[in-house]
């Protein structure tokens, strides 16, 4: 089965996908990292994908706008929805201290989600959206963003791509649950 998900390695799509094979007794499952919920839809329509899993909403920052933006546009259905509990990490390269950041960036759901933190925390600190929280971290670690720079993404993103965690569980609260859509191709 191929499971595309809205993100790249590390992010909490990622962990959505996983989830959902271990509690589905899914055998053979494949993820496909295709960015965006444009990008899921698309393949999910364009039958390179069995599955897409996404998220549409969460209890701290609301409505994902990306996601209701791309399901306007097409043709799928429901098979599920789920939830994950969603812990942000402050995530830097090796070396990096809090002193030297000048830049946070991240998804803009998982800025939302932090935005107290941020305001109390960095407030001298510019904030910018970026595609993906493990984008983000990989581009970080590539050397796509400047060291300065410091981005929201999971503990899986930190391991995934090198990356030291400045500080854990920022997100404004406790309990951070993001919902996931299992989609399926409409049958023809």
């Amino acid at each position: 089965m191929r499971i595309g998900i809205s993100g790249v390695q590390g992010s909490f799509s990622e962990e959505a996908a996983r989830t959902y094979v271990r509690k589905n007794g899914v055998k053979a499952a494949k993820v496909v990292y295709l960015v965006s919920v444009e990008g899921v839809l698309s393949a999910l329509e364009g039958g390179e994908i069995d599955l897409g899993i996404f998220p549409i909403e969460n209890s701290n920052g609301g409505i994902v706008i990306e996601a209701v933006h791309a399901m306007a546009k097409h043709r799928f259905a429901v098979k599920k929805l789920f939830e994950i509990d969603v812990h942000q990490n402050l995530l830097v390269k090796h070396g990096t201290t809090a002193e030297k950041v000048k830049n946070i960036v991240s998804h803009d759901q998982a800025l939302k989600q932090c935005r107290m933190y941020l305001k109390r925390m960095w407030p001298k600190v510019k904030v910018g959206e970026y595609a993906d929280t493990a984008k983000a971290a990989a581009d970080l670690a590539a050397g796509k963003l400047p060291a300065t720079t410091a981005v929201i993404a999971s503990v899986e993103a930190a391991k995934a791509y090198k990356l030291d965690v400045l500080e854990e569980s920022i997100q404004d609260l406790k309990f951070n649950f993001t919902t996931f859509v299992v989609a399926l191709p409409l049958k023809k």
